[in-house]
């Protein structure tokens, strides 16, 4: 079992590109069905990232292809560097 706390110490890579996409904030859950359905990923910038939440990446949980001892590795084929990943 994983705790959130464990997750957001862990990098994020792109196993399309090999690119660092930062640490997960956050994730998202469907109550009803009691499953993690979304990452959370501040994206680089902003005061901290704190205040546009529009800006970060939303990745589903099944582009999440593994979940290693020191990074998590997301399928993201179709990275959109500007615009919000769904």
């Amino acid at each position: 079992m994983l705790r959130t706390s464990e997750l957001q110490v862990k990098d994020v890579i792109n196993i399309v590109d090999g690119k660092r996409l930062g640490w997960m904030r956050d994730i998202e859950v469907d109550l009803e069905r009691g499953r993690v359905t979304a990452i959370i990923v501040p994206r680089p910038g902003g005061l901290f990232g704190w205040f546009s939440r529009s800006r970060d990446y939303v990745i589903p949980w099944e582009n999440v292809f593994r979940i290693g001892e020191d990074v998590i590795l997301v399928d993201l084929e179709d990275y959109a560097p500007v615009n919000q990943v769904r």
